[in-house]
């Protein structure tokens, strides 16, 4: 029997249930991956918007992946919603030492425009963990603000990505959903080249969660084994699919559908 492929996903949990967390450990199982997890912080929110927000002590998160990293063979990994410096530098001396694949979602801005990271933690962000990662994934917002400058046209986004890969990460997919004419369409920087992905974009309101969804399955198939642009591929058709069969679920905005492959939805690739 071949070995079960084992995911860590470490960020904030969403009690609406349509991100962070959750959305992370529902990617893992509909791609047959067994999902661990560790909290970061807990939210109060719903499909109207976040109510509060508790972050656990940085101790708290390191105990979590040690007691995780100890017992399982984890894969790959994924990080999320960090908030603040203490979590951030408790997770990067907690993966540092790891064998996985990481990726690093860096959860600074949602693509509304609301504030996700405390303004001190943004440099620790940037000295401690992109260096570390295997593959930075931001919207649109979250590479301005590591970029520094305005990003408008998709030549800006394939600048910024070769820039914001000098920070250290091995890899950049900026998410192009932020920018009109763009949507469905990220730019991945790896080795000097450039190469996007698209899809045609799906019209829906409720999307909530389709970001931690794509790092989430990106995370799951390199997992699995995969090469970075098939687990890219493979991510991007699992989060279309999800919009295609999105929950109107409460008066705001509802999540993207994780089980859409249980109704008989069939691959779909970028062109």
């Amino acid at each position: 029997m071949a070995p079960i492929p084992i995911a860590l996903t470490i960020g904030g949990s969403d009690s609406g249930g349509g991100a962070g967390i959750q959305a992370d450990l529902k990617t893992f199982s509909a791609l047959q991956v067994h999902g661990c997890s560790t909290i970061s912080c807990v939210t109060a929110q719903n499909s109207l918007g976040v109510e509060r927000v508790d972050a656990l002590p940085p101790e708290a998160l390191q105990a979590q992946v040690a007691a995780v990293t100890r017992d399982f063979a984890v894969a790959a990994l994924k990080t999320g919603m960090l908030l603040n410096q203490g979590l951030i530098e408790a997770t990067a001396a907690s993966i540092a030492p790891l064998a996985a694949a990481r990726v690093i979602d860096p959860v600074m801005v949602s693509r509304t425009g609301a504030v996700l990271l405390e303004p001190e933690a943004i440099e620790a962000l940037k000295a401690l963990l992109l260096p570390l990662a295997d593959l930075l994934t931001p919207n649109v917002q979250e590479a301005r603000l590591l970029a520094g400058w305005p990003l408008e046209s998709a030549g800006d986004l394939e600048l910024a990505a070769e820039q914001i890969a000098a920070l250290g990460p091995k890899a950049v997919l900026i998410k192009g959903g932020g920018l009109q004419g763009l949507r469905g369409s990220d730019v991945l920087w790896q080795d000097g080249r450039i190469q996007w992905f698209r899809l045609e974009p799906i019209d829906t309101p409720h999307s909530h969660g389709s970001g931690c969804t794509l790092s989430a399955a990106i995370t799951g198939e390199l997992a699995r084994g995969a090469e970075l642009e098939a687990a890219i591929r493979t991510a991007k058709s699992f989060v279309a699919g999800g919009l295609r069969h999105a929950l109107a679920i409460g008066a705001g905005q509802g999540p993207l559908c994780h089980w859409h492959q249980a109704l008989g939805e069939g691959p779909e690739g970028p062109t």
